[in-house]
């Protein structure tokens, strides 16, 4: 295989990464949340709950100072879950002092429990755990539980719970099992909750958080995502001056709002390269450039690249490994075609939170590694460009809002997503051109008959999988012994989480049928109905 190269480039990569924070002006973020992540998965989804109330939130690390808080003048702190015991030694802990500023705190899951244990309270391992749906019974609905009466439907997720609270805690709701489901300091702005209002799950999350966010914190709900949009062009613009930004575009969502945002901020200085690796869509490569040649006017170069790619992926079946691998290569050839555009100095991506969140971005951070992303880890410190992600703190719905506040046609922005390695995470098992091939027709009949069926807007992402399996089928009165596609099509905001769609079983039946008909090599078509979690949404 060819040597992984990308290991070895000469020039160091400055830490100039660009988050909301940065391209946001003071006057937008003036009202802030702040969320400090002790390693949940759904931190990322805390901080989608609070912008849903037009209020800018930001996440933070766990173990940032109090001191530091205080100089962002934050108007609420919420304190994440996360997957540690707070009684176990190394476990991840705030400092103590935050308590002491005088701002509303709001502690969920693990964050509750943490607020107890340094507030008087006692945590235990309990025989009484609770995973998933529970009926939860407010005992006060003043301040956090406003509006809501009687029983409510949570979703609970622990193991540890609460086993005494100090005289200066109150119990505002509980559950079977749980007696301590939600508390609130009686002399401090000081609230916990022992389940997760920020899933969809908890069908009253949204007004519990709003309760929190607008009542007890006094958010006023005015940040716009259209706001930072132009904070964020007047920022790139200045921050750029008269040098040259190189953007990996690829035709999805991500890559081509921040080739429009780049754009209106310095117009012909942006250069796009495309690297076409093989492992694109059926006629991927075509639709990319007429789409972007339809909206921007800028300097495109297309990279042919699927000979270096299938070299690197042979004889490699293990995802993670693929992934790197595809990554460097992705590297390796984008820094090639850069190296002839003269004077490129930033390199743009399109990094999203959830990108972030999944790769265990952070190395000092207690968040899990879920899978690598090819433009977060996969990247090496030794790049050579600045780096500039101006999306790396939005979800994906807000990228899509995003795109049409920068002009974008509806057809582009609410196109479904499309992972960095391309295909190669949809042949499971090692990557060959043959398999690639027979991917690419099952795939673009299961996006057409999508399409047909009006089901584009309603399903968020719809594909075909490539089984590493053959079995036994009948075709023209044959045996045959061939390979099996799996369907996969999920619903969901954020892409943190997502459920399967419902489709009709008469579409599912089009699909297989065609499928089986059109497509040499198939003889066995299956629906996905896992959801996320446990199950990811790609397959590897």
């Amino acid at each position: 295989m060819p040597p992984l190269s990308g290991n070895n480039p000469s020039v160091a990569m400055a830490d100039t990464t660009l988050s909301v924070a940065e391209l946001t002006s003071d006057s937008l973020t003036a009202q802030r949340i702040v969320v400090l992540d002790f390693g949940s998965q759904t931190a990322q989804l805390i901080a989608r709950r609070v912008r849903e109330q037009n209020v800018y939130c930001q996440i933070l690390r766990h173990d940032i100072a109090a001191d530091r808080i205080a100089e962002l003048n934050p108007k609420g702190i919420i304190l994440s879950g996360g997957p540690s015991s707070v009684y176990v030694d190394g476990a991840p802990k705030c400092d103590p002092k935050l308590f002491e500023l005088g701002i509303p705190v709001l502690g969920i899951c693990y964050g509750m429990q943490l607020v107890c244990a340094a507030l008087g309270g006692k945590v235990d391992n309990t025989p009484s755990r609770e995973y998933g749906r529970a009926n939860c019974t407010i005992r006060n609905n003043e301040s956090l539980f406003r509006d809501l009466n009687g029983d409510i439907e949570v979703w609970m997720s622990h193991g540890d719970q609460i086993s005494s609270v100090s005289e200066v805690f109150e119990p505002l709701a509980q559950t079977s099992t749980c007696p301590y489901a939600a508390i609130a300091h009686r002399t401090l702005p000081i609230f916990g909750m022992q389940f997760h209002p920020e899933v969809t799950h908890t069908p009253q999350g949204g007004q519990i958080l709003k309760n929190f966010v607008i009542d007890i914190c006094g958010c006023e709900g005015t940040w716009q995502l259209g706001d930072f949009a132009q904070a964020a062009i007047d920022h790139v613009r200045q921050l750029v001056g008269d040098r040259r930004v190189i953007c990996g575009l690829s035709g999805g969502v991500d890559s081509s709002v921040v080739a429009a945002l780049l754009y209106k901020a310095i117009g012909p200085q942006l250069s796009c390269i495309l690297i076409d690796n093989g492992l694109l869509r059926k006629d991927e490569q075509a639709m990319v450039i007429r789409e972007f040649g339809d909206h921007f006017k800028t300097d495109l170069h297309v990279v042919d690249a699927e000979e270096q790619f299938m070299a690197t992926l042979e004889g490699i079946s293990e995802p993670q490994e693929k992934r790197r691998r595809i990554g460097y290569a992705f590297i390796d050839c984008f820094k090639a075609e850069a190296t002839k555009i003269k004077d490129a100095h930033f390199l743009a991506q399109g990094t999203l939170y959830p990108d972030v969140i999944e790769s265990g971005a952070d190395p000092d951070g207690p968040a899990a590694t879920i899978k690598l992303h090819h433009n977060v880890g996969g990247l090496p410190d030794e790049l050579g460009f600045e780096l500039i992600e101006p999306l790396r703190d939005l979800f994906k719905d807000e990228v899509r809002q995003l795109g049409l506040e920068l002009g974008l046609p509806e057809s582009l922005v609410w196109r479904h997503p499309f992972p960095g390695p391309g295909l190669a995470v949809r042949c499971l098992g090692e990557v060959t051109r043959e398999k690639l091939q027979v991917l690419r027709e099952a795939d673009s009949i299961v996006v057409e008959e999508i399409i047909n069926a009006g089901l584009y807007r309603e399903t968020s992402q719809s594909f075909a999988v490539l089984l590493p399996v053959q079995s036994v089928g009948v075709m023209g009165d044959a045996r045959t012994y061939d390979n099996a596609i799996a369907i996969r099509s999920v619903k969901t905001d954020d892409f943190m989480t997502a459920d399967w769609s419902r489709l009709p079983y008469d579409l599912l039946a089009r699909m297989s049928t065609r499928i089986i008909n059109e497509v040499a090599g198939i003889n066995r078509v299956c629906y996905d109905i896992s959801s996320k979690p446990p199950a990811t949404i790609e397959w590897e």
